[in-house]
């Protein structure tokens, strides 16, 4: 077995070294992981001896030994040493630091093409690496092509980066690796990630300038009710007027006097509440209730759902068409989604057929696919199941497309009715007094 030499940091950020014995490279990278130990160099013993044989001049390094000993230097330092005001602004200004979804879309789109060109992975990963602007992402994209040259599919690397890939992206990998249809899985890969942005980006559309100004409405309402309030009733009292604030207005000062008396008690009770929910949801029981709840919730429930069925139905495509047995083809798509309904209904789907019944039925009876849905797997069972399922994708494909039509013309009717009633509270609360002050109806009764 061959021997290596590693250099690694440890979580106190000491610098190791040590010599051991592995089957491959990536094999005790993934090994040094595992033992919480950051890989900085991993260097094959009899290459590292070649190395050492080549003659040098006394006390003249080569450029390589320089750079890594930099390299090592600024990885000790970031990890031991806390980061000066300058170097954090500078991680806040590089974009690169963060990989985002158009990241992982761009390389999803690239490996693609270069599939469809009949690259095979080590090549195709070599290109998008070489390419590759983001420094972070392309140490991944590296621990990749280590993995397939050791004899690894990808999908076994990428679940080591879950916070990079989306569970739903790793599983498309995974059955397109497994059912040998690697490029028609890119594509479907590619066209959720498209997806899936430009849902986001039509939310945000919709969310962000609404937030924005029901969070100004709220700012001016309580600074103009703690400020402008009293004045306008000290002016009232000094002339001796008999006019009153609208009883709403009082109302209202006097609820924010109060709560910024005792205001720990409202917000102790709503953080216990969090606290209480958030433990909930940690057991087995409240996840999988708050998992349901993502499916049945108004508007995004059965978008959610929908979603994620296709996605099902797409991997059981590729594998049935690649003469996987739907039993083996369930079984390799299980992780298609991370909500634990999901994962429950694919698995009582598996067990209905270890015992001869129907894989279909657990979906029927959650409830949660539409009779259609269900109706069309039936008869593809019963005649071509996967010509059944390519029509069942596009009938789907429409009913997401309506979905998503309701959710835009809903959305923005439920945003804008929040903040309209923000901003009738605020007139009546705030302008309206200030209105009848300037309008000087109160001189009257003072004069009388």
């Amino acid at each position: 077995m061959p021997l290596f030499k590693y250099k690694a940091v440890t979580k106190s950020g000491e610098v190791v070294e040590n010599r051991v014995d592995a089957a491959n490279q990536f094999i005790l990278i993934k090994k040094l992981k595992r033992n919480e130990l950051l890989p900085i160099e991993v260097v094959q013993i009899s290459s590292l001896i070649s190395k050492k044989n080549k003659k040098q001049k006394k006390n003249i390094e080569s450029n390589n030994s320089v750079l890594k000993s930099i390299r090592n230097e600024e990885i000790r330092k970031s990890l031991v040493s806390k980061p000066s005001v300058i170097t954090k602004i500078k991680r806040a200004l590089n974009k690169n630091a963060k990989i985002t979804k158009r990241d992982i879309a761009i390389f999803t789109e690239n490996f693609y093409l270069l599939k469809k060109a009949n690259f095979n992975n080590i090549h195709a990963l070599s290109t998008i690496i070489n390419t590759t602007e983001n420094e972070s992402f392309k140490v991944i994209l590296e621990d990749i092509l280590l993995g397939v040259e050791a004899g690894d599919n990808m999908y076994v690397t990428m679940e080591y980066y879950e916070g990079v890939f989306p569970p739903i992206y790793i599983n498309m990998i995974k059955v397109g690796e497994m059912s040998g249809s690697l490029t028609n899985a890119l594509k479907q890969a590619r066209e959720y990630l498209d997806e899936t942005m430009a849902l986001n980006k039509k939310i945000k559309e919709i969310l962000v300038p609404n937030i924005v100004q029901f969070v100004v409405l709220l700012i001016l309402l309580v600074a103009a009710t703690l400020i402008m309030i009293p004045i306008l009733q000290d002016t009232l009292n000094s002339v001796g007027s008999s006019d009153q604030l609208p009883a709403i207005t009082l109302w209202f000062a006097d609820f924010l006097n109060n709560f910024i008396n005792i205001w720990y008690i409202p917000f102790g009770i709503i953080a216990v509440i969090a606290l209480v929910i958030y433990l909930y949801v940690r057991t087995p029981k409240g996840k999988y209730n708050f998992h349901y709840f993502k499916y049945k919730m108004p508007v995004f429930g059965p978008l959610i759902y929908a979603i994620e069925f296709t996605r099902l139905i797409q991997g059981l495509l590729l594998n049935l068409r690649n003469g996987m047995r739907i039993q083996d083809a369930l079984e390799t798509c299980k992780n298609i989604s991370n909500n634990l309904v999901m994962l429950s209904l694919i698995e009582s789907a598996i067990n209905n057929l270890l015992i001869g019944g129907s894989w279909i039925e657990p979906f029927e009876k959650s409830g949660l696919s539409s009779q259609m849905v269900t109706e069309m797997l039936r008869i593809g069972m019963q005649t071509d199941l996967t010509e059944m399922m390519e029509k069942l994708l596009e009938y789907m494909q429409i009913d997401i497309d309506n979905i998503m039509k309701r959710i835009m013309k809903v959305l923005p009717q439920i945003v804008y009715t929040i903040a309209g009633v923000m901003l009738i509270f605020v007139t009546i609360v705030v302008l309206v007094p200030m209105i009848q002050m300037y309008m000087g109806t109160w001189m009257f009764s003072a004069y009388l």
